[in-house]
């Protein structure tokens, strides 16, 4: 099969550039007017730019040329799930605090509520994990390929997957709070599940999507090869992502123990005062 010349351009579809603008307009108006109150806590620079590096994750994977190269090349296409799945959940979330998250907080946990199961942790990783390796099966990864419509289908699956899955993690407003050694088996039951799919991708003796088969060679990369850097970068991505994430709900706890132990000591010593204090007998 002959190698022929990547196509670079931009994807202007106008679905994910509404989203984007709608997204960043949103926030920045709420987020101002937290800092107009008079008060920067919950507003915080880090957070706009979390905020808006979540946009562009997403301007990334659906507008930026990723999405074009992503019907060329396999490993586009796995950065472009990636990037969904991970990357914008994770930065969207990170941009919240239960300042800006005010108005609506009540009507959020009344909604985890009411969801019941479906907002339940297990059903978060079994969304995710499933979602991945049902749309990395054959018939469906080419289906996606193939028709517009599927292809959106696949990306609202990954990124409603990476959003609920990161919610229960880095959200500053949820009902259900992992604690202890949860959150590591929460992080390492799915990520392990997902890293295999990606170890299957790069050590598959040929190349299982019949979509990139039927393609010229963009970048003259064989599809077998193609397919193994993809599943690298599957593999790789979920083992730092994991990695990174641990370590970082590991700090987190160990702040929110000390500022537990912190008001256990004030509230001590406001008792010990106040017994003082108490005429005797």
């Amino acid at each position: 099969m002959l190698a022929a010349a990547a196509n670079t351009s931009f994807s202007l579809a106008p679905g994910p550039i509404v989203i984007a603008l709608v997204l960043t307009a949103g926030y920045v108006r709420r987020w101002r007017q937290v800092r107009a109150s008079g008060s920067t806590r919950g507003a915080e620079l880090s957070k706009l730019l979390a905020w808006l590096g979540g946009v562009l994750c997403l301007a990334i994977a659906l507008i930026s040329p990723v999405d074009t190269l992503a019907d060329q090349v396999f490993f586009m296409h796995m950065i472009q799930h990636v990037l969904l799945l991970d990357f914008v959940p994770i930065l969207l979330i990170a941009g919240l605090s239960k300042v800006l998250l005010r108005p609506i907080a009540r009507q959020v946990l009344d909604l985890e509520r009411a969801l019941g199961p479906v907002a339940h942790p297990v059903f978060a990783i079994l969304l995710y994990v499933g979602f991945m390796w049902l749309w990395h099966i054959p018939f469906m990864y080419d289906a996606a390929l193939s028709h517009s419509g599927i292809h959106v289908l696949e990306h609202t699956c990954f990124l409603s997957a990476g959003l609920l899955y990161w919610w229960h993690l880095l959200s500053p407003v949820r009902g259900r709070h992992l604690t202890g050694l949860a959150p590591v088996a929460y992080m390492a039951s799915t990520k392990v599940f997902v890293g295999l799919l990606g170890i299957f991708l790069t050590f598959a003796p040929s190349s299982i999507y019949s979509f990139y088969e039927h393609r010229p060679q963009v970048w003259g990369l064989h599809p077998s090869d193609d397919q193994a850097l993809a599943g690298a970068i599957m593999a790789i991505e979920q083992s730092i992502v994991m990695g990174i994430a641990l370590a970082y709900l590991f700090v987190r706890a160990l702040n929110e123990s000390e500022r537990q132990q912190q008001r256990e000591d004030r509230a001590a010593d406001a008792a010990e005062a106040a017994a003082k204090a108490a005429p005797s007998a």
